[in-house]
């Protein structure tokens, strides 16, 4: 005699029950990955990294005062190379990195970048990743890596200071149009002196010259010019004023001694 067969049919059915909600749920990860890719295109295309963000309030009489140097705080390495922050952090407006001039060479941003794109935060949000201080924009324009360049943006006359330990190896004047716009410092460091760095937008303290030594966030450089007349500063875009700034960038000293 055969042996009962009425329990095979609601397990089949069982079966075909759980295979289907399998492909449902693998269908609805689906639309959720074709949504966040849809949304990052329209963004790309429509919006783009490079939006204007709401501005930081105004700045009150009390940033007018003498800022004092800043206290130790490293934006950006370089292998050993460990940059320091030029501008006491009360007086940032926002810092960005952008393209710079040829052979500049690659900085590793620290902190977070804070207009990266919908696509990247989605993963950071999953997987976690960059995070905390300082926050930076990557900016539009220049030539070569998009991080070749750090803009520290502060007021006109704000005290700059040295971002390494070091030598001053030079000092230029910087001429647009006919009109002085400060000076360029370049700076050997201790800790790497196959590599220059150059310091820019700056009016250079009078008690420099080349072959002084200089302290990271210890040594006056100078002030911040007004650069808003000689060109448009990208910077701007992420601060309520003309997105005046410090300008630093590393080149190999054989490079930059060919510029």
């Amino acid at each position: 005699m055969s042996p009962p067969v009425s329990n095979r049919r609601p397990r089949a059915t069982q079966r075909r029950h759980l295979e289907r909600e399998r492909r449902l749920r693998r269908l609805a990860v689906l639309v959720i990955l074709l949504a966040i890719a849809l949304v990052t295109v329209l963004l790309s295309a429509f919006g783009g990294s490079d939006r204007v963000v709401q501005a930081p309030p105004a700045a009150s009489a009390a940033r007018l005062l003498p800022s004092g140097p800043p206290r130790p705080e490293i934006v950006a390495r370089l292998g050993n190379l460990h940059i320091q922050l030029p501008v006491s952090q009360s007086r940032v407006t926002a810092i960005g990195y952008q393209g710079c001039s040829e052979g500049a060479l690659e900085l590793s941003p620290l902190g977070r970048q804070a207009n990266e794109g919908l696509l990247r935060r989605v993963v950071h949000s999953i997987v976690g990743g960059a995070n905390g201080r300082p926050r930076w924009y990557q900016l539009p324009g220049g030539v070569g890596p998009g991080t070749s360049a750090i803009d520290v943006g502060a007021l006109p006359d704000t005290d700059v200071y040295s971002p390494v330990d070091g030598t001053i190896v030079a000092i230029d004047d910087v001429v647009l149009n006919g009109r002085n716009y400060g000076s360029r410092i370049d700076i050997q460091p201790a800790t790497v002196p196959s590599v220059v760095i150059s310091v820019s937008h700056v009016r250079v303290d009078p008690s420099l010259a080349v072959g002084s030594p200089v302290t990271s966030g210890g040594s006056r450089l100078g002030a911040v010019v007004d650069f808003s007349r000689a060109e448009h500063q990208a910077l701007a875009h992420y601060t309520n004023d003309s997105g005046n700034h410090v300008a630093i960038e590393v080149h190999t000293a054989a490079t930059l001694s060919l510029n």
